[in-house]
C-alpha cells in the first residue's frame, strides 16, 4: 500500500517580509476580527521604518514629491498651525516610501486573511495629518474624524468585504486622537448616511446612528497603538477619532484593501476614484491596474 503524505504538514508557510503569517493570523485572531470587527497586530514595522514614513509624509505636505503626475483628488489647503486634519488620498501616487508600505504584500496577505479571498488590490491608501492643539483644546473640533463606516464612502463598489489597514507612526491613544472603534458595530450592516468621515459632532452622529435599526451596545473602544503597530478594521466597522490634546502631531498612513475581483456598481454614490475607469464605465467593470494596484500576491500588472 503506497505511504500517504500528510498534505499539511508538507505546506510551505506563508512568510512575508519575515513574517509568517499563518502563525500570526490564527484561528483565535481570525475569530476575533470576524466577531469585534477589528484587530491590532503586533509591531509590523521597526523603529527605522516609521521614521522613513514620518519624513515621508513631512516631505509631502512641504511640497516635494516623487511624481509630478498629482492624484485626482486629497490634500485640501492648510494654513500654517491651522488645527484641521490634513488628509491626502492616494499619497502613493506622491510618496515612493508611503507607496512602498501601503501596497505592500505584507498588509495585502493579512487583508487577504481578513477578507476571506486570494488576491487583494489596494482601493486607495491616505496619510492623515492631526495636529496637536495642547491640553486645552477639549473643545476644539477641528481635528475630530466622525464616526463613519469607510462603505458609506465605498458604495459604487461591489462589496463591502473590504480590510482597511491603520498604521500608527507613533504611540496613539485618546490623548493624542487615536481612532476609537464601535466593538461589533460591522453586523449592524450598512447604516443610512454612514459617510460621516468629515463630520465634526461625534456625539451627534452616535445619536443619529444608535437610532437606526442596531442590534447591540455602542462600545466605544479606542486603539492603543505602539508606532508600528497596525489596525485592521472591516469596512463596516463603526470607528472615529476626537482631538489630539498633545503638542505633537498625531500622524498615520492607511491602506483601504478590497478583494482582486472588485467591480463597479454605478447609481449609488459617486467616488473620485470613479475617474479612473474612463468617461463610458459599465457596471461590472474591475477596479483593476495601475490605478488600484495588487498587493496580494505580489502580481504584475
Amino acid at each position: 500500500m503506497p505511504k500517504m503524505t500528510d498534505i499539511t504538514a508538507a505546506q510551505t508557510p506563508t512568510v512575508v517580509d519575515g513574517v509568517n503569517i499563518d502563525e500570526l493570523i490564527t484561528p483565535d485572531v481570525l475569530t476575533e476580527y470576524r466577531e469585534r470587527g477589528y484587530w491590532v497586530s503586533p509591531r509590523l514595522f521597526s523603529a527605522e521604518q516609521i521614521a522613513e514614513m514620518r519624513e515621508a509624509q513631512e516631505r509631502m505636505w512641504a511640497g516635494e514629491h516623487d511624481s509630478e503626475i498629482l492624484p485626482q483628488y486629497g490634500a485640501q489647503e492648510v494654513e500654517p498651525g491651522s488645527p484641521d486634519v490634513r488628509q491626502q488620498c492616494n499619497a502613493f501616487w506622491l510618496s515612493d516610501v508611503i507607496r512602498k508600505v501601503t501596497t505592500s504584500p505584507l498588509l495585502g496577505a493579512i487583508g487577504a486573511r481578513f477578507m476571506g479571498v486570494d488576491t487583494v488590490r489596494l482601493w486607495h491608501d491616505q496619510a492623515v495629518y492631526k495636529p496637536g492643539i495642547g491640553p486645552d483644546g477639549k473643545d476644539e473640533t477641528a481635528g475630530n474624524i466622525g464616526w463613519h463606516q469607510d462603505y458609506g464612502h465605498w458604495k459604487s463598489s461591489s462589496t463591502s468585504n473590504m480590510c482597511t489597514a491603520w498604521i500608527a507612526l507613533q504611540d496613539t491613544d485618546l490623548q493624542n486622537g487615536g481612532m476609537r472603534t464601535i466593538v461589533g458595530s460591522h453586523k449592524w450592516g450598512l447604516l443610512e448616511d454612514s459617510n460621516t468621515f468629515g463630520h465634526k459632532d461625534l456625539d451627534g452622529l452616535q445619536a443619529r446612528f444608535a437610532n437606526q435599526d442596531i442590534s447591540g451596545d455602542w462600545l466605544d473602544e479606542p486603539c492603543i497603538m505602539q508606532a508600528g503597530q497596525v489596525s485592521f478594521h472591516h469596512a463596516l466597522t463603526l470607528h472615529g477619532s476626537g482631538p489630539n490634546l498633545t503638542w505633537e502631531p498625531r500622524m498615520c498612513l492607511i491602506s483601504h484593501m478590497m478583494p482582486g475581483d472588485t467591480t463597479y456598481l454605478p447609481g449609488r454614490q459617486y467616488h473620485p476614484n470613479l475617474v479612473f475607469l474612463g468617461p463610458h464605465a459599465q457596471e461590472g467593470e474591475p477596479f483593476a491596474g495601475p490605478y488600484w494596484p495588487q498587493m496580494w500576491p505580489r502580481g504584475v500588472e
